[in-house]
């Protein structure tokens, strides 16, 4: 992983990616896998060091919105409880690298809508989640985090947002949440299936953790990124065009 002539580059720019990714409660997979795919990683290697690298950002900044006094519990658990089996049994598929490449540059799409608020604004009036609301998109959600190595979280937050089943700040702490556990399901699953994590991979997690450490704290704090966001999304246009025609 270290080998790539490159990895200078990388390395300068993750931390920004993990900046990014945990002012808003996210772990950063998606951004992660961009990153890798613009630097041409291994297929292989790019799901496990996603997750591991979701497990800590996500983890850090849940706990600055948890601190915050933004976590929503009865909401995350309605998303939860069908998410994490879920996430467990997409981690155990292994997909055809083309077509994980597809269908990671259509997650990106998604992520990049976000970033660009084309969908997902807050709105004032909030209402409550149904059971079968919640197990049917955390269930979704859950099972393709899994078999895609992110958390979900970029997925998550707008639909949050979009159903007004929570405001900007809660769906930020839920989503981190719902992040860690979908990773740690979906990481779990590609051990059980023979899946090794490289030892490089904890190097990035040790310079991820400078962004997260500053996002987490920042973000929870309303500070604005807005310019970051729209680098952030360019950066995930490219690397969508590069999973596309690759």
């Amino acid at each position: 992983m270290l080998q790539n002539e490159n990895i200078y580059l990388f390395l300068a720019i993750l931390p920004i990616v993990s900046f990014l990714y945990s002012s808003v409660g996210h772990g950063g997979a998606s951004g992660y896998l961009a990153l890798m795919a613009l630097f041409s990683f291994a297929p292989e290697s790019m799901k496990p060091t996603a997750l591991l690298l979701n497990l800590f950002v996500a983890g850090i900044s849940f706990f600055y919105y948890y601190r915050e006094g933004y976590f929503n519990k009865k909401l995350f658990l309605v998303f939860a409880f069908a998410s994490v089996p879920l996430a467990f049994i997409g981690g155990t598929i292994e997909v055809d690298a083309p077509i994980y490449k597809k269908i990671l540059a259509l997650l990106l799409i998604f992520a990049i809508l976000k970033m660009l608020h084309v969908f997902g604004k807050e709105n004032d009036q909030t209402k409550e989640t149904r059971l079968w609301q919640g197990l049917v998109v955390g269930g979704v959600i859950g099972f393709f985090s899994g078999l895609i190595g992110i958390g979900g979280g970029i997925i998550l937050t707008p639909v949050i947002l979009l159903l007004h089943w929570g405001n900007m700040k809660e769906a930020a702490a839920v989503s981190a949440l719902f992040i860690w556990v979908n990773s740690a399901a979906g990481l779990t699953g590609q051990l059980s299936s023979g899946i090794t994590i490289e030892k490089e991979s904890f190097l990035l997690v040790g310079i991820a953790l400078i962004g997260a450490v500053l996002g987490g704290y920042y973000g929870s704090k309303k500070i604005n990124s807005q310019n970051l966001r729209y680098i952030l999304a360019f950066v995930l246009i490219i690397a969508s065009v590069k999973l596309f025609f690759t």
